[in-house]
């Protein structure tokens, strides 16, 4: 039997570990964690780690650390992205951490990160022999991907992640129509490289990677009456028109409205709202109508790098 490996995707708003026993050809998850840290908030476009942010990472590090032991982890990977990339005290994060747990934090570029979510959605099983674009909404940045089951062809990362849009836009609740219309306009004009690269590629279909995608399609299927489990689901198919109206009723609704609403996890609570309008910029932008959703990203790339895939 393999030794047990550990992946670690430290993102702007939570900290996932993975621990997972087998080999490229096959593995089983032995744990599978997710911490709300929320690591940007309260200095996300200050380009520092507020102190509260700051101990709950630390804390989060530090049980992370002592589920690695308990499991007799050999071989750990701790990947850091847009926030502690970015962050002036971002460092002196990564130094405390390695100081209270060994673990080394590896920061990588957004170029880099795109990479790993291809290898995750590749590994899915998401991908055919036409191109899509795979999208991944952080809370820091955004990764868009043009590929196929072969290559990628093309790959950007925006520093326009969710956290960042809701401390720019998203200052009262519900999010009113100017703040809307205004975040539009940004989106228009930050993304104008990969209105370039969509035009240049025919795209099949958009792939939406983990995160917001993933409550979208459970948000739809509580809808329905029907019960879903992310653990058994790799790949979901949306009905546009069902995902356009979900999306509405995430930018309409209150703060209050979507705490009592369990399909959102807490940490998506405020966040979903500007992650939902650039979900719908990008679709309507682009006019493609078929959006799925593939539960891999970054950690399951990170992991079949580790596992020789």
């Amino acid at each position: 039997m393999n030794k047990p490996v550990a992946v670690m995707d430290l993102g702007t708003n939570t900290f996932h570990l993975l621990i997972v026993e087998g080999n490229g050809a096959g593995y089983s998850e032995i744990v599978h964690e997710q911490d709300a840290v929320k690591l940007g908030e309260g200095g996300i476009n200050k380009g520092f780690i507020h102190p509260a942010a700051f101990v709950r990472g630390i804390k989060s590090m530090q049980r992370y650390h002592q589920l690695i032991l308990e499991n007799n982890v050999q071989q750990v990977r701790a990947i850091a992205t847009s926030a502690l990339r970015n962050a002036a005290n971002g460092q002196d994060f990564i130094d405390q951490v390695k100081a209270q747990t060994s673990i080394v934090i590896e920061i990588i570029d957004g170029d880099a990160e795109a990479a790993y979510i291809y290898k995750g959605v590749k590994a899915s099983g998401s991908l055919s022999g036409h191109n899509s674009l795979v999208v991944d909404i952080g809370g820091g940045s955004v990764e868009f991907i043009i590929c196929d089951n072969k290559q990628v062809k093309w790959k950007q990362s925006f520093e326009i992640g969710a956290a960042r849009l809701m401390d720019n836009f998203h200052r009262t609740d519900p999010i009113p129509p100017e703040s809307i219309t205004a975040l539009n306009l940004y989106l228009q004009d930050s993304l104008t490289d990969l209105f370039v690269a969509a035009s240049t590629y025919k795209i099949e279909n958009i792939i939406g990677s983990s995160g917001v995608f993933e409550s979208y399609a459970g948000l739809i299927e509580a809808s329905k009456g029907h019960s879903f489990d992310l653990k058994k689901t790799k790949h979901y198919d949306f009905e546009k028109d069902e995902l356009l109206a979900a999306i509405e009723s995430l930018i309409l609704s209150s703060h209050q409205q979507r705490v009592g609403n369990k399909g959102i996890i807490p940490v998506r609570v405020d966040m979903i709202v500007t992650a939902s309008i650039l979900t719908r910029f990008i679709i309507d932008k682009l006019g493609i109508d078929n959006v799925v959703m593939s539960t891999n990203s970054l950690k399951e790339g990170v992991l079949a790098e580790m596992m020789g895939d």
